[in-house]
């Protein structure tokens, strides 16, 4: 019997299975090497989206870094919005609140059809976080879910009695029962803008990153890890350049 609630939640990970049907094309794994205008990384996103849902293009997760800006989800509160003039604005579809993209976030969007999987958001999101959890583990970080609020924490013991911060946000969207939108994970952000916004409305906690953990690892190496754990809950991807190399 499981006592301990975190390994609980460890276990449960582990077993996660959103994996498609049998039959079904290896998802397009993309990724930039230059942070992405938002506007722009949004409209092609949502484009493929909507190739999916029309049966013209495969699944993709896309992974890229934006410029610094704050996203206000369909849920964003006004008050939340600190220091307005601090960074560009957009308003987005996606569900939450106030959110932070910038240079050393790895931005994983991830463009599935649920039809082919099983269309509940609820075991979506959760299938998500799990995704977050298994790569936060390669790094020796337990990264765990909370009931209460969509994303992965961290405990902080040394920061006080029942501290943790924040490492990854969740925001997603479905239309037509193909996601869009997806995850940011914190790996070496500057974790002082996030002050300019109170994070997904929770004021009562920080964000942290896989730096400021102590785990000095590059963005490539966070990939690699993102792609292995993804393939144990998803299905089997493709390199992008995979494709282009084999119709050229």
């Amino acid at each position: 019997m499981v006592n301990d609630p975190a390994l609980s939640d460890r276990l449960s990970v582990s077993t996660v299975d959103f994996r498609p049907r049998s039959g079904t094309r290896p998802i397009l794994w993309r990724i930039s090497d230059t942070p992405v205008p938002y506007d722009e990384a949004v409209a092609a996103m949502e484009a493929h989206a909507a190739r999916i849902a029309g049966g013209d293009a495969p699944e993709m997760v896309w992974l890229l870094e934006h410029p610094p800006l704050y996203t206000a989800g369909t849920s964003a509160k006004a008050a939340d919005l600190v220091e307005p003039d601090r960074f560009p604005v957009h308003a987005t579809g996606r569900g939450g609140q106030y959110t932070y993209h910038g240079p050393g976030q790895r931005v994983a969007y991830v463009m599935l059809d649920l039809n082919r999987r099983r269309p509940d958001l609820r075991a979506y999101v959760s299938a998500l976080e799990a995704w977050i959890i298994a790569t936060l583990s390669a790094f020796n970080v337990r990264g765990e879910r909370r009931e209460d609020r969509v994303g992965v924490w961290v405990r902080r013991p040394e920061k006080g009695e029942g501290a943790e911060d924040k490492i990854a946000a969740i925001g997603i969207r479905v239309r037509r029962w193909v996601s869009f939108h997806g995850i940011s994970l914190n790996v070496e952000p500057d974790l002082s803008h996030f002050s300019g916004i109170v994070p997904c409305g929770i004021s009562g906690h920080g964000v942290t990153s896989l730096v400021d953990l102590g785990q000095i690892v590059t963005l490539p190496e966070v990939d690699m890890a993102l792609r292995a754990a993804f393939e144990a809950i998803f299905g089997e991807t493709i390199l992008e350049e995979t494709i282009l190399e084999e119709t050229t």
